[in-house]
């Protein structure tokens, strides 16, 4: 296996202090790399990154879901009120409560949401974890196959589904799971397996299968309702909003970004090989520009790929940049 390589550089005056490495690649709708950094037969936990895959099933039961739904099984959303008001109707829709979740509780990443607990001297509930829309969508799906009531288990007739939609949308027999921060499988693949399952996505209009639909729908909702994929001040929102819902993308612990790319039937796979969420951002930002899809001189762009750092005085101090093999050709 090839060595992670130099992704994005980190500046503090006329000094390289940090670089970070990772692996990168893009695919087209056949499958086939068209452009890569690093290794493409990487081997990576997909984290949040493949959240669309997971909902393939979902949407595939025929179950009636309107694009907010939709968007929010898709999302790691910050846990504000936009997110948390929808998904417990949705929960309210399926007469369940936030006791039905297993995801756990977790403080908002939303500052609002999070000072009116602390305010109300409240703990959070499951519902304002950053994960609540798939797993309402995974109690949807549970009641439409009629199985229980642990439906993270990976035995379940749940999980079972989205492992099956996982290994043919990646073309890969997954070789191992791990559990993600919300207690769901998560399926290993390759980066370029990740990348395919994109391509996927991006070329599946051109397709009329069920699968493919069910593709169709969901990144068009990702699209569409960029601030409940993630919420205000996110990567996520702020640069499918400067693509003009042309771009689906989404972002997973660990150093993770994917991209869906339909005009172009291209699919993008990220990953940093110390995790840093900063380099991912940075790096995604640098391929969707380098592809042609997302202005450079946009400020949700400039926020990521030419990132200033500043100091506690607001004074300018460094730069977080990608590395010129990144830069447009």
């Amino acid at each position: 296996m090839t060595q992670p390589v130099d992704l994005v550089e980190v500046w503090r005056g006329d000094l390289m202090e940090c670089v970070h490495q990772g692996h990168a690649v893009v695919c087209d709708g056949s499958g086939d790399v068209v452009a890569a950094w690093g290794d493409p037969t990487a081997l990576i936990y997909p984290r949040s990154s493949c959240k669309m895959i997971q909902a393939l099933p979902l949407v595939e039961s025929g179950a009636r879901l309107s694009d907010e739904q939709l968007a929010l099984a898709c999302a790691s959303h910050n846990g504000a009120a936009i997110h948390t008001d929808r998904v417990n109707a949705w929960l309210r829709d399926l007469d369940l409560t936030d006791d039905a979740f297993r995801c756990g509780p977790q403080m908002p990443n939303d500052r609002t949401a999070r000072e009116g607990l602390i305010k109300a001297d409240e703990a959070p509930c499951q519902v304002h974890n950053n994960c609540s829309g798939k797993h309402a969508g995974f109690l949807m799906l549970a009641q439409h196959l009629k199985a229980g009531a642990e439906y993270h288990e990976i035995d379940h007739p749940v999980q079972q589904a989205c492992k099956a939609a996982f290994e043919e949308v990646t073309q890969e027999a997954s070789p191992t799971f791990g559990i993600d921060g919300c207690s769901a499988p998560n399926h290993a693949c390759t980066l370029h397996g990740l990348a395919k399952a994109m391509a996927f996505f991006a070329s599946a209009q051109d397709r009329s299968d069920a699968r493919s639909q069910a593709a169709v729908k969901l990144t068009h909702a990702m699209a569409k309702y960029p601030e409940l994929v993630a919420g205000e001040g996110r990567a996520c929102t702020e640069l499918m909003r400067a693509m003009g819902g042309k771009v689906s993308i989404k972002t997973g612990a660990e150093g993770v970004f994917t991209a869906i790319i339909p005009e172009k039937r291209l699919g993008v796979a990220v990953k940093i090989a110390d995790g840093a969420t900063r380099a991912s951002e940075c790096v995604i930002a640098a391929i969707l520009v380098r592809l042609g899809v997302l202005n450079p001189d946009h400020p949700a762009t400039q926020a990521r790929m030419m990132a200033p750092i500043t100091n506690r005085r607001d004074i300018l101090t460094g730069q977080i940049k990608p590395v010129a093999a990144l830069h447009p050709v």
